[in-house]
């Protein structure tokens, strides 16, 4: 019983009305509305994993989750079960639904990382043989179509037929007896057709009088001459109407065969809903998915930011006000909190924000605060909000709060250990202060020990000071603007708050004498008490003017960071950029380099070469090495020492700095950077004009200098050291080899061409045993490729 009057305190159900409005099924707005809370936390575990795989599902699909075609098939189910025969709308309402499910399946079985929902539809069946049969027999009116059997197509044929015949027939007698019809017009009474006659002309038109207008002047008769054939198609619909019912028997028969299927089917597609609507309803709120907590392992209660749902409704769709956010932020040993401050402070309204997000988690809700969001799963909610009187049950204030705490103590004895989150609004109000106070103190004690968490609100100032004499409690208490003579609505926490009944008295519009008269009353105790809270809250809200000013000055600091770590990720990125350039142009240089060379190698090769053909063919090589040589790089400017107060500039990031510390042993100083300090080295850093640091290093002995071996010069291909053995057997053409080898006195070009293969195969046999060869290989293929090989004499 305290569990339903908790929700109804709370609001619960107005909040399932909301959650209703984001189903896209009748099954899920009804099951929306009647949401049920689980009694275990591995059932809250599962239906927000379900939450948390529809919202990545639907942010990951280019369209929301599609419901279309799923209709509450739940009564056609129970009658099929109870061999009812089913109408054709509830047939193609069954037909559709299969579809609807079987199109959500595939959706859900496309996508990957969401376990949960592919466990949830892996056993749905959808039996699309009975859809397509279905289809086949009804049509989109929900009537049965002509082709769902042979003998219904054949009557609907003699339906046309003897229609066709009425109606000709019909048009004859018009025709022919014009001056008797009151219009030349054919309808129908019932499933008889007729024609409107005069009523002073009925006996020109013999016939069965049907039905006369409302004047009496037109009677629509049936005339004597289509009376059989009336008769006939009458029992021809007979025949209709009875083949139709046993077609929608036998498709009755196969939907009642799997029933239990079905049923399950309905089942899987309301959960289904239900977590979208869920997901839907968090995405709109704004809201984030909650962690439950093990305050037992000194875990927080996180809630920062957290805003009443109802409100946030109210203010979208009722142009309500702003809604104020509160920030609770629990310790694991605090178990009762009392809140204190001025009424209209929104002190009840946070108990009921608690109470909504506690529940809201409980049914796999994000809550609408910012993230992390952190709580305990609590096996209860029990509440006392409001006023209990009634005349009727001739209760008063104090009686109704008494009865409805009573209850409460009742559902926690229950328990074996403490686990419930229980809220109390104006705790001991309604009878004598003294007296109420004391039992206040006594049941807050006591619910230290049996609940896990209480919230109360109280104006008792005795309330206030069991924070200091036990540690499970603590302090908070809603803020009053005293400039303006209002609440704003915030929670402080560790602050007791004033009642500051006499200020809103005043801003009510109370008499001011009879305000300061009643300031003399109060005592100066109180009033010192005041003071030292007032003083209190003067200081908190000192602190957080610092710390907002704190964290503007961290987020400029992360900001400028980011900043020059973007700076830096470019000027690498160009600097990669321009080494690639660099290697392709050196690239090019080498081969145009090569190509020259060539050039100058083939002009010796023409002809017997002289002493001046050799020393043009050296200018021509040192004129290439001059111009594709690369250039020596730049002398480096006198190096500096930097020195502290010296303003520099860092390199890496080609910003300026200013020295704060003179370099160490290792080369290593502190500059500040904008608002930050850091350490760099040396070569690290520059002058503003460019100069490098000289760089600390101890005096070493200075190597001699060492001179590079004179390197080679480059083989030159001549008619001397070429050997043409081309169109020679293999044995004459080893003499040949064997003669230049012997007079060689460096590399030579063997000139052996393509043909079939066999004389370069020969050559290379030679040339690989002989002992004077070193090495051999194919030449370039500006010296004539695979055909010449140059071999290498030692």
């Amino acid at each position: 019983m305290i569990q339903s009057e908790t929700l109804e305190l709370l609001e619960w159900y107005r909040l399932c009305q909301h959650l209703a409005t984001f189903a896209a099924t009748k099954l899920g707005a009804i099951a929306s509305t009647n949401l049920q809370i689980p009694t275990s936390q591995a059932v809250s575990e599962q239906l927000l994993a379900q939450t948390k795989e529809v919202y990545q599902l639907e942010s990951q699909l280019t369209t929301s989750l599609s419901f279309d075609g799923i209709q509450d098939i739940g009564d056609a189910i129970k009658r099929a079960e109870l061999q009812g025969i089913l109408a054709g709308d509830e047939l193609l309402a069954i037909a559709t639904t299969l579809a609807g499910a079987r199109n959500l399946r595939r959706v859900i079985d496309n996508q990957e990382n969401i376990p949960v929902l592919t466990q949830l539809v892996a056993d749905l069946r959808t039996y699309p043989e009975i859809e397509q049969e279905i289809h086949r027999c009804i049509d989109e009116r929900g009537q049965v179509t002509d082709r769902a059997s042979q003998k219904l197509g054949e009557i609907r044929d003699e339906l046309r037929r003897l229609r066709s015949q009425i109606n000709q027939k019909l048009h004859n007698i018009l025709q022919a007896k014009s001056n008797a019809v009151q219009e030349q017009i054919i309808t129908q009474r019932g499933d008889r057709f007729v024609i409107p006659v005069k009523a002073s002309h009925k006996d020109i038109i013999p016939g069965i009088v049907h039905d006369t207008s409302t004047s009496g002047v037109t009677l629509y008769v049936e005339p004597n001459s289509i009376v059989p054939m009336g008769n006939q198609l009458r029992q021809t619909l007979k025949r209709e109407q009875a083949e139709e019912e046993a077609i929608r028997r036998v498709l009755t028969e196969q939907v009642a065969a799997v029933t239990p299927d079905l049923e399950r089917l309905l089942a899987i597609v309301t959960t289904l809903d239900l977590a979208t609507a869920r997901s839907r309803y968090s995405y709109w709120l704004k809201a984030n998915p909650p962690r439950f907590i093990n305050r037992e392992s000194q875990e927080i209660v996180t809630l920062r930011q957290l805003r009443h749902p109802l409100l946030i409704w109210q203010q979208q769709h009722e142009q309500g006000h702003a809604v104020i956010p509160v920030d609770l932020l629990i310790s694991p040993h605090i178990r009762v909190v009392t809140i204190t401050g001025p009424n209209t402070g929104g002190k009840t309204v946070t108990l009921k924000t608690l109470g909504l997000a506690a529940l809201m988690a409980k049914v796999g809700l994000f809550v609408p605060a910012r993230e992390p969001v952190e709580m305990p799963w609590f096996d209860q909610v029990l509440a006392d909000i409001g006023d209990e009187q009634s005349l009727q049950q001739s209760l008063s204030t104090f009686s109704g709060h008494i009865r409805r705490i009573s209850r409460i103590l009742n559902a926690l004895g229950n328990e074996e250990q403490p686990n419930s989150l229980v809220l109390l609004d104006e705790v001991g109000a309604g009878t004598d202060p003294a007296e109420g106070s004391a039992l206040a103190i006594a049941l807050l004690q006591y619910l230290a020990q049996n609940a896990q968490l209480t919230i109360a609100t109280t104006h008792f100032g005795e309330l206030k000071a069991l924070k200091y004499e036990d540690a499970r409690f603590e302090n908070a208490s809603v803020e009053f603007d005293e400039a303006t003579l209002s609440p704003t609505y915030r929670l402080l926490w560790g602050i007791p708050g004033r009642s500051n009944a006499l200020a809103i008295a005043l801003r009510l519009g109370l008499k001011p004498e009879v305000v300061e008269q009643a300031k003399t009353q109060v005592g100066e105790a109180s009033d010192e008490v005041n003071q030292v809270i007032a003083g209190l809250e003067a200081q908190r809200r000192s602190q957080e003017t610092k710390a907002a000013e704190a964290q503007k000055l961290l987020q400029q600091a992360e900001r400028l960071y980011k900043e020059v770590s973007d700076k830096a990720a470019a000027l690498q990125e160009r600097e990669k950029s321009l080494r690639a350039s660099q290697e392709v142009a050196v690239q090019q240089a080498i081969a145009q380099a090569k190509s020259e060379i060539a050039q100058v190698i083939r002009r010796l090769q023409k002809g017997t070469p002289t002493a001046q053909d050799a020393q043009q063919a050296t200018n021509a090589l040192n004129e290439i090495t001059k111009k594709f040589q690369p250039a020596p790089p730049p002398k480096q400017k006198a190096g500096f020492m930097p020195k502290v107060g010296d303003r520099i500039r860092i390199s890496q990031f080609g910003q300026p700095a200013d020295v704060l510390t003179p370099p160490d042993e290792d080369g290593e100083l502190t500059v500040r950077f904008g608002i930050m300090k850091m350490t760099v080295k040396l070569q690290d850093i520059e002058s503003l004009d460019g100069q490098k640091p000289e760089p600390i290093v101890k005096p070493k002995a200075t190597p001699a200098p060492t001179t590079p071996p004179p390197q080679a010069a480059p083989a030159i291909r001549t008619s001397k050291n070429t050997v043409d053995l081309r169109g020679k057997r293999v044995a004459d053409a080893e003499i040949e080899l064997d003669k230049a080898i012997s007079e060689a006195n460096g590399p030579i070009w063997i000139i052996h061409g393509h043909g079939t293969g066999k004389l370069r195969q020969g050559v290379h046999a030679y040339l690989q045993q002989h002992p004077r060869v070193s090495s051999y290989e194919p030449a370039e293929q500006a010296d004539g490729g695979s055909g010449v090989t140059i071999a290498q004499i030692s």
